[in-house]
């Protein structure tokens, strides 16, 4: 669970760094930061994929890695996270929010994507 942690951890550490860079206006830095910050946040929800009595541990920890990938345009990437978040046994609150403004979010995206 010390790696999760630390994981988690470095994730927001990177977000941290994301906002002040996008507060800066370097969006290069910003996307990068956020690459980052996903693939530690997806690390540690792969680490706990398969523990369904850690909850809201495990939920929380996939609702954050997609709400990364949805920032980083990984939209495919966010589904999956989600998909793999409400296989589990999430609060109602979290898996209101996954289905609803999460996946939401990921359908408006594509959508603007396709109507370019």
């Amino acid at each position: 669970m010390q790696e999760v942690e630390t994981l988690h951890r470095e994730a927001m550490e990177f977000v941290d760094q994301a906002f002040l860079a996008r507060q800066r206006g370097d969006a290069v830095a910003t996307l990068e930061l956020t690459k980052a910050a996903f693939s530690q946040e997806r690390a540690a929800a792969d680490l706990v994929a398969n523990l369904f009595d850690l909850e809201p541990t495990r939920s929380v920890l996939h609702r954050s890695a997609a709400m990364l990938a949805v920032e980083c345009s990984q939209l495919r990437e966010a589904e999956r996270l989600i998909g793999r978040a409400l296989a589990g046994n999430p609060p109602d609150d979290i898996a209101d929010e996954l289905r609803d403004l999460l996946l939401e979010e990921i359908y408006s995206r594509r959508q603007a994507l396709i109507i370019r």
